[in-house]
C-alpha cells in the first residue's frame, strides 16, 4: 500500500474536506483529488462526498483502522531516527499561543537565532493542541495545569491574573482598589467558550449589568481596555504599555506555563537547546 496515498486518506478523514486536507499537507487540491481517485480505483469507494464534505463509507471505516496503525508505525520510526540527531542545526517546529507568539517570543527567538544560526524555528501560532506524535510540532509552549502524559518537559513559571485599565479610563474612574470596586465600573467580559472560565463566569454571575463589551479572545480584551472601554481581566503575560495593573484578580487561579516535547525527541540537540533557552528566557 502506498504510504503517500494513506497519508492523504488520513488527512481527509481528519480535516473533513479535500481542500482542507490539501492545505494541511501543503500540496495542491488537484494532487489530493488525483491521489484519492487513484486510491479508490484500486480499493473501492472510501468516501461519500456531499457539498464538499467527505464521509467515510463502510469500506473507508475498515481501512481507517489499518491506516492508523500504519501511521503510528511511521511516526514512531521518524521520531526515533530524529532522536539520534545530535547536531545543533536544522528545523524546529515550535507551537505557542497567540499571546506569547505576538508579544514575547519574537525578541527571544531573534536572540536564539544569533546564538544558533544553523537552527531554523518554524513558529506555529495556535491556542489549540497540535499532534506532537506525528511531529506537527516538535516543541510546545502551553498554558496548562495538566500536560499530556506522553509529553515531557517542565513548568516554566506561574502567571497571575489581574485587573487592568487604561490611563484614560482611570482618569475618569479613580479609586479602583479591589474587587469590591467592580460594581461601579464598566467591565469587559467574555464570549463563546471563554465565558466558562472562572475569571469570566464570576463576572456574569456578580456584575452582568456592568459588562459593556465581550470578546472570545484575551488579546482583543486587552486592546478593548487600552481603548478605554472598561476594565479587563487578564493573565499578566498580556500586560502591555498603556494598561495599568490595578490589583490581583483572585477569582482566576494562576496559569502554569509549560514547555513540552515528545519523549523520543528530548535528546535531539536543537530541540533541547531551544527548550532550555526558552525556559530560562521566559522564567
Amino acid at each position: 500500500m502506498d504510504w503517500n496515498s494513506v497519508k492523504i486518506f488520513l488527512a481527509i478523514v481528519d480535516q473533513g474536506t479535500l481542500a482542507a486536507a490539501a492545505k494541511i499537507l501543503a500540496v495542491s487540491n488537484s494532487t489530493v483529488y488525483r491521489r484519492l481517485d487513484d486510491f479508490e480505483a484500486k480499493l473501492g469507494r472510501l468516501f461519500d462526498r456531499d457539498n464538499g464534505l467527505c464521509q467515510l463509507t463502510e469500506l473507508g471505516q475498515q481501512l481507517l483502522v489499518q491506516a492508523r496503525s500504519i501511521e503510528n508505525s511511521f511516526d514512531t520510526i521518524e521520531r526515533r531516527l530524529a532522536g539520534r540527531d545530535v547536531r545543533p542545526q536544522g528545523v524546529v517546529k515550535l507551537t505557542a499561543p497567540s499571546s506569547f507568539s505576538y508579544r514575547h517570543l519574537p525578541r527571544h527567538l531573534a536572540e536564539f537565532n544569533r546564538l544558533y544560526p544553523q537552527i531554523q524555528i518554524e513558529l506555529l501560532v495556535t491556542n489549540s493542541e497540535l499532534n506532537m506524535s506525528n511531529r506537527q510540532a516538535d516543541v510546545a509552549l502551553r498554558v496548562t495545569h495538566s500536560p499530556p502524559e506522553h509529553l515531557v518537559g517542565r513548568e516554566i513559571c506561574k502567571i497571575k491574573w489581574a485587573v487592568y485599565a487604561s490611563e484614560s479610563y482611570l482618569a475618569e474612574h479613580p479609586g479602583i482598589t479591589d474587587i469590591h470596586s467592580l460594581s461601579e465600573q464598566r467591565l469587559i467580559g467574555a464570549a463563546a467558550s471563554l465565558k466558562q472560565y472562572p475569571a469570566f463566569s464570576y463576572l456574569e454571575r456578580k456584575f452582568p449589568d456592568n459588562i459593556v463589551q465581550r470578546s472570545d479572545d484575551l488579546i482583543a480584551m486587552a486592546m478593548l481596555a487600552l481603548s478605554g472601554n472598561g476594565l479587563a481581566f487578564l493573565p499578566d503575560d498580556l500586560a502591555m504599555p498603556g494598561l495599568r495593573r490595578l490589583f490581583d484578580y483572585p477569582v482566576a487561579s494562576d496559569n502554569a506555563l509549560w514547555i513540552l516535547t515528545h519523549a523520543d525527541l528530548r535528546k535531539v540537540q536543537r530541540i533541547s537547546l531551544l527548550m532550555n533557552y526558552l525556559a530560562a528566557a521566559l522564567k
